[in-house]
This record gives structure tokens, sequence and C-alpha cells, in this order.
């Protein structure tokens, strides 16, 4: 019963946040917090989400480098 609640509301939350990305939204926010909460339950979220952590410390890294 967690692993279907887990799946709808992150579901839901990283469906949101992707229509956010062409539509008006903080999708930069939304879509790691459904990663997150699918994390919880799924392999294939962590294993997205921890991409995406790398990438933004590589960006945060870069945009340190320059400035």
């Amino acid at each position: 019963m967690r692993k279907i609640l887990v799946a709808i509301v992150g579901g839901t939350v990283l469906l949101v946040g992707i229509i956010m990305i062409v539509a008006p939204g903080p999708a930069i926010i939304v879509i790691p917090i459904g990663l997150a909460i699918l994390s919880t339950e799924f392999a294939w979220a962590r294993r997205y989400k921890e991409k995406l952590e790398t990438k933004w410390a590589q960006f945060r890294q870069r945009k340190n480098v320059v400035e």
C-alpha cells in the first residue's frame, strides 16, 4: 500500500514538474522533490536523483569558478 501511495504522490509531483518545464513554474525545484519522494521506494528514482545531485554540484562548482 505504501509503495502505491508513494508512486501516486511522487509521480504526480514529478509530472507537474515536467509540465512546468514549458509552463510557468519552478520546475527546477519541483522535479527534484518528485524524485526524492519516488526514491524512498524505487531504485530507478534513486539513481536519477543521485545523477541530478551530481550534475547540480558540477554546475555550482563551475559557476563558482567563473565568478
